[in-house]
């Protein structure tokens, strides 16, 4: 049977029981729906558009409140290894008890940091293991884990390789680790660590431990030289530019907020906040409604005058739209007077001006891309 016909297949058993959606079921109708309604997402979910998604994601939560452990552990799996999944019931499903939530936890990068971080506070010690273990972990996420963790999941965080490390959480490693014997031998593993320079600046207590898990024979790794200080510094400047699997986890992370409705003006503020410059970059076009190659081609022409129109017309303030600006993942820093020349021209550009370029702009990209595609299907 072709892929089409399978998919025809699975449609058709998945919406021909919706009145279970009404109670008109049994306990096996509501179950076979719920994971046929996933299954025919994990099959489609590359070709729907933000309607669809929110469709699959109302019914699909609606769904999880009348099904058992086993069938929303299924359709977890499910989920968790799409780039683009319904953000409601994603978060939802990560909340659950941990058979469930577990593979959304430990691979699903529609989670965003904010979304790990409510869960390491609110949840479990399975749930924090769980997270500890990510192929990618930022330092915020680590910096929760830390406080919130107990010694199973802070282990599993310094044994994480791709963990993020602040100076300050490495500071409460330190800490903890002269209380914990499991934490201290992990640590002293950790390769990417410069110790020498910890030494200097943490205090006198924490620097004992810091001798005993060093070792005053460690080989000093002059690669790894100051590592830990410019992880936070790197994002925040945004020093390595564009990178196109961070923005791919970004916009899909973006996407998994708008359809779960918060993206507005805080989410944009603490992306700044926190140097999410690919965050903020995709939050930008899912915002103004404007596709992601467009704003791909915005950062590396580094087309100032482009985003300066866009953000106006979104209605920013102009301390947010300067946070906005040095955050974004340019092609190249933006020098100072960059900076003073793009915040000048945003706020000398009046809003209904801004909005009435766009909306121009808009118009004509998309006539444009209406002859393209009509010559290609000539």
């Amino acid at each position: 049977m072709t892929e089409p016909m399978i998919e025809l297949d699975e449609g058709h058993r998945a919406f021909k029981s919706f009145r279970v959606l009404n109670g008109e079921d049994d306990h096996t109708e509501r179950e076979q729906l719920f994971r046929n309604m996933a299954q025919l997402f994990s099959y489609v979910s590359d070709r729907c558009d933000d309607d669809q998604v929110a469709q699959y994601d109302e019914v699909l939560c609606q769904l999880a409140e009348l099904v058992e452990v086993e069938a929303r552990a299924h359709v977890a799996k499910l989920l968790a290894p799409l780039e683009r999944a319904p953000g409601t019931v994603v978060l939802k499903l990560a909340t659950d008890v941990i058979e469930v939530a577990r593979p959304l936890l430990e691979f699903s990068n529609v989670l965003s940091d904010d979304d790990l971080i409510d869960i390491v506070g609110r949840q479990s010690e399975n749930h924090r293991v769980a997270i500890a273990g990510r192929a990618s972990l930022t330092e915020r996420v680590g910096e929760a884990i830390v406080e919130h963790g107990e010694t199973a999941s802070v282990v599993t965080l310094v044994r994480n390789p791709k963990a993020e490390f602040d100076r300050a959480t490495l500071e409460k490693l330190v800490e903890r680790a002269t209380r914990d014997a499991e934490i201290a031998a992990d640590l002293r593993g950790r390769s990417d660590i410069d110790w020498k320079s910890l030494r200097g600046e943490i205090d006198q207590v924490a620097g004992k431990v810091l001798q005993s898990l060093g070792g005053a024979a460690r080989s000093f790794d002059p690669v790894a030289a100051g590592k830990v200080n410019t992880v936070v510094y790197n994002r925040i400047r945004n020093r390595a530019g564009f990178n196109a699997q961070e923005w791919k986890v970004a916009y899909n992370q973006v996407k998994g907020l708008a359809d779960r409705k918060q993206l507005d003006d805080r989410a944009l503020a603490r992306f700044a906040r926190f140097g999410y410059g690919h965050h903020a970059a995709a939050a930008m076009g899912v915002i103004l409604g404007v596709g992601p190659e467009v704003v791909v081609k915005w950062l590396a022409s580094q087309d100032y005058v482009a985003v300066t129109v866009a953000l106006r017309a979104g209605g920013l303030a102009p301390d947010l739209f300067e946070a906005i600006m040095a955050t974004l993942p340019w092609r190249d820093l933006p020098s100072e007077s960059d900076k003073q020349m793009v915040s000048s021209r945003f706020e000398a550009l009046d809003a209904d001006d801004a909005k009435h370029i766009f909306e121009l702009w808009r118009a004509h990209s998309f006539r444009k891309r209406a002859m393209v595609e009509d010559r290609q299907t000539a």
